[in-house]
């Protein structure tokens, strides 16, 4: 594995700056230079939430804003692939409209910590 190799998650306590150097309502790109690769991810804020995901189509595989952090719909309502047009919820990252209707973008965990983006560490999966 080489350091330009792309790695899909980044561990927990990253932190990625304010929240301010993303506008409401809007999402920015993030790249990670990790001893195992890149990572690609964006985050979407609404209001003071954040919401992480990988840069990757869930269709396609590959990054999906062909224009540095446009990410969103002209309305800001859904995330959209600019190469097929797919839609994705804001929230959790299901596709609703497109060739990948309900399949997820890979969720980046990120949090805030007193104003400050972070990576998160993934949620422990439930037991049932």
């Amino acid at each position: 594995m080489t350091a330009t190799d792309r790695v899909f998650a980044t561990p927990a306590g990253v932190r990625l700056g304010p929240l301010d150097a993303i506008m409401a309502g809007k999402a920015r790109n993030y790249v990670l230079q990790m001893r195992s690769g890149r990572f690609h991810g964006f985050i979407v804020r609404r209001g003071d939430a954040v919401f992480g995901y990988v840069d990757r189509c869930p269709h396609a595989g590959v990054p999906l804003a062909q224009v540095l952090d446009d990410y969103l719909t002209p309305g800001g309502d859904h995330i959209a692939c600019s190469w097929h047009g797919a839609l994705f919820d804001i929230e959790d990252g299901l596709c609703v409209g497109g060739p990948c209707l309900g399949q997820r973008l890979t969720a980046w965990p990120v949090v805030l910590e007193a104003g400050e983006i972070v990576t998160a560490a993934p949620p422990e999966p439930s037991v049932a």
